[in-house]
């Protein structure tokens, strides 16, 4: 490999067969790459059964603890009976998986549509779902996965931007806006004081498979510990009366499982301006994989930095609105 090649030019098809059928499996010649970006994952085809997904950890993100960590928690809440698609394991109890440079798992197919949170009685269902999900994630921490906190998700990331990527034209009005905006949640975040417990980390639609009436839920790569709202508020769609009315529904389904504290309805912005931050960042770390200036052409260019600075004034403007009320 040159030193210019990026490690996941390396997974041809070939290799992504060969590294399945070293774990015992024959292969019809059969691939699809999945939409990822984080990682690479593939369905595999195999002979005389249903397909595989294999999915390639990206080189130097999560050490083999972490993601050890976030499989024995899929497969916690498996054995909890929660719709959940964890990793398969061989004979040993295995679950982490390595073939040349690479580690990798495999996961059964599970097939499905995208969820509709139009629908009340789907937000009830993902209620009682993460009510389920979380009263098992608080009763013991993670040990080696990290939290979602200001520092990794705000600090960290304002600090790359401004040191690698920020333009000069728009350098004053990023430090300024950020100086101000971390500050807003620090504040915040102390007053709220919420309870961190193990979370999903990435409870969008995306990473939710509707299927047989009811959701199963994919991806559990972001795993951190977190407030429990982490999971609730990317669901929550449109303005602040639908908003509530969503997320009245959600709660109605959480809380008969676990009860949930009001107080971090306070800490909706503050997780979606952490997001803001985190995914700009997020994008230039990733920029010498060919796959993000490809996929994400409009990233680093004027009109994205104006468009991020506006961004970051209205969030601004959003954390100082009263948090979203219950019906």
């Amino acid at each position: 490999m040159s030193d210019s090649e990026h490690p996941f030019e390396r997974l041809t098809p070939d290799f992504v067969m060969d590294a399945v059928e070293s774990r015992g499996f024959r292969c019809d010649c059969r691939t699809l790459a999945l939409n990822s970006y984080e990682n690479r994952v593939y369905q595999v085809g195999i002979e005389e059964g249903e397909p595989l997904i294999a999915k390639f950890y990206r080189p130097g993100r999560w050490s083999d603890a972490q993601i050890l960590e976030e499989h024995a928690f899929a497969l916690e809440l498996c054995d909890h009976e929660l719709p959940v698609v964890a990793p398969l394991t061989d004979h040993t109890g295995t679950t982490l998986l390595h073939f040349g440079d690479f580690r990798f798992a495999l996961y059964p197919r599970r097939g499905g549509h995208a969820p509709e949170f139009d629908h009340g009685d789907n937000l009830l269902i993902m209620g009682r779902l993460l009510g389920r999900l979380h009263r098992i994630g608080a009763t013991r921490p993670f040990s080696h996965r990290p939290r979602l906190d200001l520092d990794t998700f705000g600090r960290e990331s304002v600090s790359f931007i401004r040191e690698n990527f920020i333009p000069a034209e728009y350098r004053d009005n990023y430090v300024a806006l950020t100086t101000e905006l971390l500050h807003i949640l620090d504040e915040l975040i102390n007053a709220v004081a919420p309870r961190y417990i193990r979370t999903h980390g990435d409870c969008h639609a995306g990473n939710i498979l509707w299927r047989d009436d009811a959701p199963h839920l994919v991806d559990l790569d972001d795993a951190r510990m977190a407030p429990a709202i982490q999971d609730l508020w990317m669901m929550l769609s449109g303005k602040r009366r639908r908003q509530s009315l969503q997320l009245a529904e959600i709660l109605e389904g959480y809380s008969e499982f676990l009860d949930f504290s009001v107080g971090e309805l306070r800490l909706i912005e503050v997780l979606r301006s952490l997001r803001i931050l985190h995914y700009s960042a997020w994008l230039g770390r990733r920029w010498s994989d060919p796959a993000f200036p490809h996929h994400f052409s409009w990233f680093n260019t004027p009109r994205y930095w104006s468009e991020h600075i506006l961004e970051l004034r209205e969030q601004i403007a959003a954390l100082q609105e009263p948090p979203l009320q219950l019906p």
